[in-house]
């Protein structure tokens, strides 16, 4: 679970007049009208026609937002959109109020339906991770290829420092923040949520960082903002309470799609640890560790992250560009860890090279008999 309304840290954004939701060099915005909601969508044109689609879920607290580093470095092999989903970014909230994993699954699907984009790749973070794997679960027609960064399924021993965020859920606890924090300043919040999602807060510029003050302002502003929290955390510890068919692991055991998984080091809300239990459950499924990464991988390392989604492609025959060898391999942004045999705790690597010297990007499972 994670508070993820992250500055881009890429390309310069053009300062948003004041309550625009700000827009990188290329992007777009479009809103969806859908029975029940609205969705604001995020969209980066193509390269070249004939693409194959790609959506993209942000996490609690996020917005398409939290995609404007990664979509660029995939322009060229898929065609890019990101959603807010209900109550976040520029999304209203669902007019019956329902911000649990399976409301806001139902709203990915509900877009996905209308606009005809699927199949896509399917690439989510934290809570859009558990969302994605609802998604991907019961509708697998939707779904080319499962990319899921930092997912937040449910684990038996959280971590302490992800216990705050999860006390959102409790009734009362969000009045009773605001009170004790209603002086803390934008900037004050800022630093707070990037030490909780940034393996390394410093590697957001002064630019990205002034943005997310911008931002931060501007939701706090919104008289939704924290009941859209407070109701999707809620959400999320619904989701990990639930047994049977509807549990968040069987489903992830039902997803039929090719799946990369992506897990940080140094994430503070979804513990590094269940990185193997994860690439067990899913049935074909690919693992990439980055040691020095938070809760964020694709504003982290966004490079190292669309050569794994690259890799994911080529060994899935999806990748549409006809050379693949011909996309980035990798980067010196992050150490990386990819050991069929183990997930260790985290190191840290007196070497760091590019994704290739340090040997593949992600175990493969393939576990095709599990029901």
């Amino acid at each position: 679970m994670s508070s993820t309304e992250l500055p881009d840290v890429l390309a310069a954004v053009a300062a948003p007049k004041p309550g625009a939701v700000a827009v990188a060099e290329g992007e777009r915005l479009d809103s969806v009208a859908l029975p029940g909601l609205t969705l604001n969508v995020r969209s980066r044109p193509s390269t070249r026609s004939g693409l194959p689609p790609a959506l993209y879920v942000h996490g609690l607290g996020g917005s398409s937002q939290n995609w404007s580093a990664l979509m660029p470095l995939l322009e060229d092999v898929v065609d890019c959109a990101a959603l807010d989903l209900p109550g976040f970014g520029d999304s209203p909230p669902p007019d019956d109020g329902d911000y649990s994993v399976t409301g806001h699954a139902r709203a990915v699907i509900r877009y996905l339906d209308a606009s005809g984009r699927g199949p896509v790749h399917l690439v989510a973070n934290s809570m859009g991770g558990a969302v994605s794997t609802r998604v991907a679960a019961v509708r697998p027609d939707l779904v080319r290829t499962l990319t899921l960064i930092s997912p937040a399924l449910p684990e038996l021993r959280v971590q302490r420092t992800a216990v705050p965020t999860g006390l959102l859920a409790v009734p009362g606890v969000v009045g009773l923040f605001n009170r004790l924090t209603k002086e803390w300043s934008a900037e004050q919040r800022v630093r707070g949520v990037l030490g909780l999602c940034y393996g390394d807060p410093a590697r957001v510029t002064p630019e990205g960082f002034r943005a997310a003050v911008r931002e931060m302002e501007r939701r706090l502003a919104l008289p939704y903002f924290w009941d859209a929290m407070a109701r999707s955390a809620r959400g999320i510890v619904n989701a990990y309470t639930l047994g049977g068919q509807h549990g968040l692991w069987r489903q992830a055991e039902r997803v039929l799609a090719p799946t990369l998984l992506v897990y940080g080091g140094r994430d503070l809300l979804v513990s590094y640890r269940m990185a193997r239990k994860a690439a067990a459950a899913f049935r074909d499924s690919r693992l990439l560790t980055l040691t020095d990464a938070g809760h964020v991988a694709m504003m982290e390392y966004p490079q190292t992250v669309a050569t794994a989604i690259r890799e994911l492609l080529a060994d899935t025959g999806e990748l549409a560009a006809a050379d693949p060898l011909a996309a980035p391999v990798g980067d010196a942004e992050s150490d990386v860890v990819a050991d069929t045999d183990e997930v260790s705790e985290p190191d840290v690597l007196s070497d760091p090279r590019t994704v290739r010297d340090r040997g593949a990007v992600s175990d493969h499972h393939d576990s095709g008999s599990r029901s």
